[in-house]
Parts: C-alpha cells; structure tokens; sequence
C-alpha cells in the first residue's frame, strides 16, 4: 500500500513539473497555458515517450479540475454584462454558434458516425474561448476597441450558449430514444433544474451570504477561508442537482460559479473566494486535467485519418469566420472588421477540451475523434494571433481599427 501512494505521488509531482514548464513556456510564446500543459502531456505520456501514465489518483484530480474549471469559468461570466451586450455582440455570438456547429453536424453526418458523435462534433466546433481572447488581445493592445469590446461580448453570449446547448445534447444522447415521452421527461428535468438553480441563485444564496457576514461581524469566526468553503459547498449542491436531472455536473458547476458572482458578497470576501478558486483550479487541478488529456492522444490520426483531420480543422475555422463575418453584416461594422472578429472567434481551449471528453467517457466518440477534437482546438487557437495580427493590420491600413473613445454609439 505504501508503494503504491508513494509511485501516485512521484507521478503526480512529475505531471505538476512538467505542466508548469509547458505551460510557462507557451505562456512566453504567447499561448494559453492550456496548451504547453496538453503538450507536456503529449510529449511524456504514452503517445511519445511514456514516460508517465494514467493512474487512479490523476483520474480523481482531473475529474476535479473538470469540476473546478467550470466553475471558475462561470465566475468569469458576468450576468450583468452578459443582459446588457449590445444587438452587435449578440448576433455575432450566434452567428459564431449555429454556423460552426451546423457544418460540424453535417461533417459528421458525412463521416458516417452516430447522431450523438455528430452532435457533439459540432458542439465542439461552436465552442470558444473567453480566456485565450482576453489573453490575446491584451498582449496586441487591443482591448480598447471596438473589435475587442464586440468579440469579447460575442464570446461571453457564444459560451453560455455552447454550455446550455450541451445540457441538452448531453441529455439527449444520454436517453439515447426519439421517444417523445422520454425526450419530454428529459426536458422537463433540464427545465426544473434551471429553475431550482436561479431561485437558490437569486433568493437563497444572497441571504446565506449576509448571515455569513453578520456572524464574521458579531463573532468574528467567520473568515475567508470558510467563505471559500461555503462557495465549493455551494458548486457541489449545483453540480449534484444537475445530476439529478440528468445532466453532467460541469453545468452545475457552470451555474455555480456564475451565482456566485452575482451574489452580494463584501468584495474582499468574494476577491479572496476568486483567488483560491483560480489559484486552486488553475494551479493543481487544471494542469492535471489537461496532462492527462494529452494521454488520451494518438498520433495513428496522423497516419489513418490525417485527411479527416485537415478537413474539420478547416470547417472549424473557416465556419467560425463565415458565422461572425456574415452576421456582422446588419451590424455598424465594416466588413473587414467582421473578418478580424471572426478570427478571433477561432479561439477554443477549455469549454471544447471538456466536451470531447465527456463524450469520450460516455463513449459517443471513439479515441481517435477525441485525439481529432483535441487537435482542432490546438491548431485554431495557434492560429488567431497570427490572423488577428494581420486583420489588425489591415484595418490599420484602411484606417478602419475604431477605439472605443472616438466609436459612433451603436443604435439597436
């Protein structure tokens, strides 16, 4: 038994240190983390070298960094802001959804693979990034103007929407049936859960948080660290509902974490809930999670279905591009424009890695789809610096890059 704890323990502490350099050095180059921490997983798992393999305890972590992930991400998203996007973002975000994830149905209809795998290849071909374009922009300083103030809106809007959308795929390649009863009782589930969360969201959870800051006032044995208790207590009570209703906990956590947000909560108390929730998703349980998806990966891709594999990657970005392009076009806008948002909407990561492997698990796809999915996520995103430099350029030259203190206000 101690053997054992000892050898998980050696090949946790190698897929930490291995994440960490990976990831800080694509950070240098430019590149989410996310994507050194994958290679590293690549590089020194069973697909190159082998140097590290699957275990129990890096399947627990990962799972947990699923769950965390998703609740951070759903910090990230700001109910508020996401009410008051303007008719631009809105019609960009869904322009960037139905696109991408209609020609990916249809790719996979083509491929010949089940509805449930053709479904969820276009899920993850609708997915985005808010992350990796925040990154991006920020390193272009770009992030004053209006392409920036679009895409970042656009790309709140589109993964809500992707998430929302995925409880219902989910649901329905669960069930497995057409059956109109049963895809009523799935329905009604997904709707009740909805409903239970944003009443515990909006009523509940606002009145826990003041009773936690009046006893930390009158007593004084209240501290941060058991408001961050209370929040993670608050992300399994979602996750465990959504799976009551049938759906997979990273929606709870999803929901989670955006209530929390939303919550009245005394911003040092909430600064310090964020921080941990990063510093403990993003420094333990992510790279984890993303390591042990580069196990997953088989390069027979290359050799076996290497025509497959250029063939989606080319729908994905090109459908990202023609979704925010073409639904640009009733918007102030300049076409041009359009084209730089649409680049930067090729941005994937986090939402569409955890989707193929949900599907993976849940054996909808086979290894080699999830190895495909993998690889659109990782050759698109290294693609949108490179695009969005040029777009930028471009607009530079036409003297169309618009700031947002000199834009014309946008009418509705």
């Amino acid at each position: 038994m101690v053997e054992a704890v000892s050898i998980d323990i050696l090949s946790l502490l190698l897929v930490l240190s291995v994440a960490w350099v990976f990831g800080a050095f694509a950070e240098r180059l430019g590149y989410p983390t996310m994507m050194g921490e994958l290679f590293a997983g690549i590089a020194f798992g069973p697909a190159l070298l082998g140097l590290l393999r699957p275990s129990e305890l890096l399947s627990v972590l990962a799972e947990l960094g699923v769950f965390l992930l998703m609740v951070y991400v759903g910090m990230e998203v700001d109910l508020r802001e996401l009410f008051e996007l303007g008719p631009q973002s809105l019609l960009i975000a869904f322009g960037a959804f139905v696109i991408p994830f209609g020609l990916g149905y249809a790719a996979g209809v083509w491929l010949g693979v089940s509805v449930g795998a053709a479904l969820f290849l276009g899920l993850a071909m609708a997915a985005t990034s808010l992350a990796t374009k925040s990154r991006i922009l920020a390193d272009l300083d770009l992030l004053d103007t209006r392409i920036a103030n679009v895409l970042l809106g656009g790309a709140l809007a589109s993964d809500v929407g992707v998430l929302i959308a995925f409880a219902g795929v989910n649901s329905y390649v669960t069930a497995g049936t057409l059956d109109p009863t049963e895809i009523g009782w799935i329905l009604l589930q997904a709707i009740g859960f909805f409903a239970v969360t944003l009443v515990i969201g909006y009523r509940f959870l606002p009145i826990a948080w003041r009773y936690i800051e009046r006893q930390r006032e009158r007593y004084g044995f209240v501290d941060r660290t058991t408001a961050f208790t209370f929040a993670l207590l608050v992300s399994l009570l979602f996750a465990q509902l959504a799976t009551l209703a049938d759906l997979h906990m990273i929606i709870g956590g999803f929901m989670a974490g955006m209530f929390l947000r939303q919550a009245d909560v005394e911003p040092g108390l909430y600064e310090h809930m964020h921080t941990v929730m990063y510093d403990l998703a993003m420094g333990l349980f992510a790279p984890v999670f993303f390591v042990t998806v580069g196990f997953q990966i088989t390069f027979d891709v290359f050799s076996d279905s290497l025509g497959v594999l250029a063939t989606l990657v080319v729908i994905a970005f090109l459908g990202k591009i023609i979704g925010s392009w073409l639904f640009s076009l009733p918007t102030s806008l300049s076409s041009r424009e359009g084209l730089v948002v649409g680049f930067g909407m090729n941005g994937r990561g986090t939402v569409e890695i955890i989707i193929a492997r949900v599907a993976l698990e849940a054996r909808i796809i086979d290894q080699s789809m999830f190895s495909i999915l993998v690889f659109i996520a990782v050759f698109t995103t290294a693609l949108v610096p490179v695009t969005v430099t040029w777009g930028v350029r471009l607009l530079e030259a036409r003297d169309e890059l618009v700031y947002l203190d000199s834009a014309t206000p946008v009418e509705d």
